[in-house]
């Protein structure tokens, strides 16, 4: 594990012992990061069929993974109030880009509003999604 994935995970601001839910994890996630995120936490990420309250949600998102908006109020369900949503989505240039606008509008549809977004390993970038509040 690096100490550049060391870093970027510390940006997430999980704690140890929170439970993190992860959706769409495939071969092209950045393993280091995850590594990070999960020593950070003292324990795994949990998966999509996890069935019971968390803290946050890490969400791996591809332009052909299909209805982002979905996704946003799927990946909510099982959120505790206050709750993180952090959507990682390919660089610019990286096959599987999404673009700032997409992310955006689907996370307003999804009740959500982009607050932070940040370079999260060699190919993905970090969004954190909050609760627009009224």
């Amino acid at each position: 594990m690096g100490q550049q994935a060391d870093t970027q995970a510390a940006r997430f601001g999980f704690t140890t012992g929170q439970v993190v839910q992860e959706f769409g994890w495939d071969d092209d996630v950045d393993e280091p990061l995850r590594a990070a995120l999960e020593a950070a936490l003292g324990g795994e990420l949990v998966d999509e069929d996890y069935d019971d309250v968390t803290d946050a949600v890490l969400v791996w998102w591809r332009d052909d993974d299909g209805d982002l908006t979905d996704m946003l109020v799927d990946a909510q369900t099982a959120l505790e109030d206050g709750g993180k949503v952090w959507l990682l989505t390919r660089k610019p240039g990286r096959d599987g880009h999404v673009g700032h606008d997409e992310i955006q509008e689907a996370a307003t549809t999804a009740g959500l509003h982009a607050t932070s977004t940040f370079a999260a390993g060699d190919d993905w970038s970090a969004t954190r999604l909050a609760n627009r509040g009224r």
